[in-house]
């Protein structure tokens, strides 16, 4: 038997990934164009066909920022210290397996919605806020924050890329100052999570899918686009940008970089993140792009 069951389970895989990007999608500009005008909201872009896709564990963030979320609501008695011990084999058995089979995604995927079925969306978010401040804001890169910050200033758009749930993504991405996030999208019911998921999780094509569905949303060009990962599940996505990089990345991610030609970025060591500046991953091209853009400007109804 093969993985994933025989090749009969491809197309359904297929299917599923670009139902999960296409909603991933439609949810991100949902949520971004409902964010109220607040200081902490980024400036309108200037770079209308030009943005910069991040992942988030081990990339934007230490660790999984889903773990990191459940931990937060195990503290609120939300489920036992059984269940997330639990939670937390399953999502690591998932994130360092290697070569996923359906049935390890499917399991990664109920463990990961456990937490959620049955509570409102609202409750949710307003734990989702506590939790990024206890738990999340410490564990941030800087080297990564810096590299995104560096795009907001070109005047460019910058979208988080995760399995996490698009709610719990977003929140991610407005304490961080950037414009929104693609996730997981978990189906709710009046206001409330039924357990089960939009297509599937955000993982893999499905978030290359969530991309190119994004750019064809928001007029994006991307080959103008730059995309940042630290793992090789991320190939997909990072492979219909025009730049690619590769943060602290794993080891077959850093083999096809090389490969690739793709930029490698490690800020793990902290030997090279002191001092970010204008690197080659944005360019003279696309600042031109930027002041060009602008002069075009007009604001998003």
């Amino acid at each position: 038997m093969s993985l994933w069951r025989g090749r009969d389970k491809e197309p359904e895989l297929e299917q599923l990934a670009t139902l999960a990007g296409e909603a991933s999608a439609e949810a991100a500009v949902v949520l971004e164009r409902a964010e109220p005008d607040e200081p902490g909201r980024p400036a309108p872009p200037v770079d209308l066909t030009a943005a910069a896709f991040f992942d988030v564990d081990n990339t934007m963030m230490m660790g999984a920022s889903i773990f990191h979320f459940a931990r937060g609501m195990a503290a609120r008695k939300f489920f036992t210290s059984s269940d997330l011990a639990k939670f937390a084999f399953q999502q690591v058995r998932f994130r360092v397996g290697g070569r996923e089979t359906h049935d390890g995604i499917r399991n990664a995927r109920e463990s990961g919605l456990s937490f959620v079925a049955g509570h409102s969306v609202a409750e949710l978010m307003t734990h989702g806020e506590e939790i990024y401040d206890e738990l999340m804001a410490d564990k941030i890169w800087p080297g990564t924050r810096a590299l995104a910050q560096m795009h907001l200033d070109a005047g460019q758009r910058v979208w988080l890329v995760t399995a996490t749930p698009v709610d719990l993504a977003t929140i991610i991405a407005r304490r961080l100052g950037l414009t929104g996030a693609l996730g997981t999208v978990l189906e709710s019911e009046d206001g409330v999570y039924t357990g089960r998921l939009v297509g599937e999780m955000l993982h893999g094509p499905a978030k290359a899918h969530a991309v190119r569905a994004l750019a064809a949303r928001e007029g994006l060009n991307l080959r103008r686009c730059t995309a940042y990962s630290d793992s090789a599940n991320d190939v997909p996505m990072l492979s219909v940008v025009g730049t690619a990089v590769a943060v602290n990345p794993d080891g077959s991610l850093r083999e096809a970089a090389r490969k690739r030609g793709w930029e490698i970025r490690d800020f793990r060591t902290g030997r090279k993140a002191a001092k970010i500046g204008v690197p080659s991953v944005l360019g003279a091209s696309a600042v031109a792009g930027a002041v060009a853009a602008g002069l075009a400007y007009r604001k998003r109804a």
